[in-house]
This record gives C-alpha cells, sequence and structure tokens, in this order.
C-alpha cells in the first residue's frame, strides 16, 4: 500500500505539471527525477498548488492547515528551489516554476549535498539527450517560443547600437534589473556529472537570474548569489570571450534569465542543430552577411558557430574557400563576427524583424492558446477568481491579433471574453471611422 500512496503521489505531481502551459511528457526516467527532487511529502503539498501565485493563506486552505505550518512548508520548499517567492504591496506571494527554465535548472544551480547531483545529472541527461520528448515539447509544441537569442554587442557598429532596441541588449537588462542572481551553468554541470564535459571548457559561474527569481534563489538555499551590475556585466564579458551565446527569457520587459551558452551543452543549441531547420529559440534581429573579397575561407567562423551554420565552401573555377551562411539555421549571435580575423563578416538587419511578446503574462497567454490549454490558466483552482487577475490575462488578449483572438474565445468558450473581444473590434473601427 505504501508503494501504491507514493506512486500516486508523484503521479499527481506530474499531472500537476502539466497542467502549466510548459509541462513534462511522462516516462520512467522523469518519475526518477521527481523522486530526487521531492519527497513522497512535498509531491503530495506541490501537487495541491495553483499554477498562478498565491499566497500563504491559499495553501493552508488548500493542505487544511494553520497559516504556520503552511509557510513553513512554503519556505522549506523555497529552500529547496521548488517554489520562488515575490511580495506585492506587503503581502507575500509564491509559485512553483516550470520545468525550464526552472525547478529542473535550479537543481543544478550550485553544487550541493542534499541530493545525489550526479544521479541526478544522469537522469537529467537520459531525459532531455537520449528521450527527446521533453525537448520537443519545450521547444517546438508552440509558435511562440521560452527563449530567445542576444546579438553580441561587441560587434555592432556605432551606427547599428544607435538603432538596436533596448530590449535587445543583454546590457540593458543587467542595467534595468532590481535584483541580479549568478548561479553555475545548469548545462554544463549536468554534462560533466553525465561524462560529456564541455568541449571548449566554458566558464560555469555565468548563470543570470534577474528580478524576483533571482532574489528568491539567493535567500533561500543560495541556488545563485546576489551581485552587482559591474559583477554581471564581467560575466557577460567572460562569455563574450569564450563564445558563448546568449539565450534568455523571449519577452520585452523584465526576462527572468539569461543563460550563457555553449553548443555541446546547451539542450537549445543542440535542438537546433538536431531539428535544423526548425528553431528552438527566436532568433536576434541580425543576421551575419560575408564580404567575399575579404574572406579567406580561414574557417574559424564555421569553428564557432554554436549550431553549425556557416561552411567553408570551394570556388570550382577559381578554387577560392570562401564562408556562406545557411541563414535558415542562423541564430544572429553574432559569434562568428567576433572571431572574423579579417573583419569579412558583418551583422545586418533581419527584412522581417522578430515580434516579441511583451511580458511573461503575454508569453503565458500566447503559450496557451498555441498548445490548447487557456483554460488551465483561467480555471487554475480559482488561482485567476480575482478581478485583477482576470483583467491581467483578458489584456494581454485584447494585445493578440485577431485570429489568435479567435482562438482564445474557442478555447475559453466565455461570453464576457467574446463581449470583451467585440467591444475592442467595435472600438478600433470607431477609431478608424
Amino acid at each position: 500500500m505504501g508503494h501504491i500512496t507514493s506512486k500516486n503521489a508523484y503521479k499527481s505531481l506530474e499531472e500537476r505539471i502539466n497542467w502549466f502551459t510548459q509541462g513534462a511528457p511522462a516516462s520512467e526516467t522523469f518519475y526518477k527525477i521527481l523522486q530526487v527532487l521531492y519527497t513522497e511529502k512535498e509531491a503530495r503539498v506541490v501537487s495541491m498548488l495553483p499554477v498562478r501565485p498565491f499566497t500563504i493563506k491559499r495553501a493552508a486552505r488548500i493542505w487544511n492547515t494553520s497559516e504556520a505550518k503552511a509557510e513553513k512548508m512554503l519556505d522549506h520548499l523555497c529552500e529547496k528551489a521548488l517554489l520562488v517567492d515575490s511580495e506585492h504591496n506587503g503581502v507575500r506571494k509564491f509559485v512553483m516554476p516550470p520545468p525550464m527554465a526552472g525547478f529542473i535548472e535550479f537543481a543544478l544551480m550550485r553544487t550541493r549535498g542534499d541530493i545525489d547531483q550526479k544521479y541526478l545529472a544522469e537522469l537529467y541527461y537520459q531525459y532531455m539527450n537520449v528521450e527527446e520528448d521533453f525537448v520537443k515539447d519545450l521547444f517546438y509544441a508552440t509558435e511562440t517560443k521560452l527563449g530567445r537569442v542576444y546579438v553580441q554587442e561587441p560587434v555592432l557598429t556605432n551606427t547599428q547600437m544607435n538603432h538596436i532596441l533596448d530590449y535587445e541588449k543583454a546590457s540593458h537588462i543587467v542595467e534595468e534589473a532590481e535584483y541580479i542572481g549568478l548561479g553555475l551553468c545548469y548545462c554544463r554541470h549536468k554534462a560533466e556529472h553525465a561524462g560529456h564535459p564541455c568541449v571548449i571548457n566554458a566558464p560555469w559561474d555565468v548563470c543570470l537570474t534577474f528580478g524576483n527569481v533571482a532574489r528568491s534563489l539567493a535567500e533561500h538555499g543560495g541556488h545563485a548569489r546576489l551581485i552587482s551590475k559591474e559583477e554581471a556585466m564581467d560575466a557577460l564579458q567572460r562569455s563574450y570571450d569564450a563564445n558563448l551565446v546568449q539565450i534568455g527569457e523571449n519577452v520585452r520587459e523584465n526576462p527572468a534569465f539569461i543563460c550563457n551558452c555553449c553548443g555541446c551543452c546547451c539542450e537549445a543549441l543542440q535542438a537546433a542543430r538536431r531539428f535544423a531547420p526548425v528553431q528552438p529559440v527566436e532568433t536576434t534581429n541580425y543576421i551575419p552577411k560575408v564580404k567575399a573579397e575579404t574572406c579567406v575561407g580561414c574557417g574559424k567562423c564555421a569553428k564557432v558557430c554554436p549550431v553549425h551554420a556557416i561552411k567553408i565552401e570551394e570556388d570550382p573555377d577559381t578554387h577560392e574557400k570562401k564562408a556562406v551562411v545557411n541563414e535558415e539555421l542562423c541564430l544572429g549571435c553574432g559569434v562568428c563576427a567576433r572571431n572574423c580575423p579579417t573583419k569579412a563578416i558583418h551583422l545586418a538587419r533581419r527584412p522581417v524583424q522578430i515580434i516579441t511578446p511583451v511580458n511573461s503574462t503575454h508569453r503565458f497567454v500566447l503559450q496557451a492558446i498555441e498548445k490548447g490549454t487557456l483554460q488551465n490558466l483561467l480555471f487554475d483552482n480559482q488561482a485567476f477568481a480575482s478581478h485583477r487577475a482576470m483583467a491581467q490575462i483578458f489584456g494581454s488578449i485584447l494585445k493578440l491579433p485577431p485570429v489568435k483572438q479567435a482562438l482564445a474565445s474557442k478555447q475559453f468558450k466565455s461570453i464576457y471574453l467574446d463581449k470583451l473581444l467585440s467591444s475592442q473590434v467595435n472600438k478600433q473601427r470607431k477609431q478608424k471611422s
């Protein structure tokens, strides 16, 4: 009976995780991962929590316990980075982070002795690098991507820097952040334990988190440490020097993370190569262009490209070797331009600009619509029962293109939403007339 109860607890947790827009396909490996990260009791109580942020009072009511006992359990879960907390207008709130970038990564963002990190890393490697369901779901289940690439600012000209938008610059994210956390690179940490160490020996201590995520990870369990803007800029510079690619949350405002990624360890960059030409993350608004007259075909650009988007080809007539960019595969990161010894590569703006969601709520709604799970966000254990929370969701929906508004309306089946959308259309018509 005990084994059945345990199995049920982890099964309930797995179902709770998959209630979120970003899920984790069931497998025996994933079940073992949950066993490492959660005790049976933790699995049971977390499986009962809402998807969206909740208060201590709400958790106490769900668990049928006192607020003091609920807060103690919530603090314990924050210490293990299975929850993150924040404070709004004097009210403390908690949320369960998604698998990525979330509790899967947080477990390896520092060295720790309370879990077997080598065993966990081996399970992660099996789940993500051998079994492919999780990676496919993470990067390809929705048109709106979880992450996006930042262009390497040092390779941009002064003119380009004058035209680049603030949210396209990693340096701007650092400058605007209230809190900045620095942790170990989960990908390289995992790969080292799993027996596949980083080929380029890239630095580990360059994983950046921002805002409440950074503060919560630092204050509870030391999964990250709070650093200054100067230290964060140093982490970026060290990453540029190591030819790492900056991939952050795919939002314009207040991204929660920027990873500094190598092609040999990062799941996103591996997926870019494995499932090419379909991109797992949004590219930058730049594309490299090669000046044939100054390219000497040395191959340095091809060697450092993290997704193998550059090849050295020989002209059949002149027998000269030149770099050729596959623009379908290219991320637009600029690593190639940074490494060109003759400055034969420069970055040009893409003809079609990438559209980036405004914030996390906007991204969640877009992905939920595309995945057909919008109702899970709206009816999540009454997590959206307040008018304020509902207004935030509807506000994001009203910013969507008409086609996606229609999809949202169809999924939600709400007279209230239909009226809101109709009102918005009528308002736009009046403005045009």
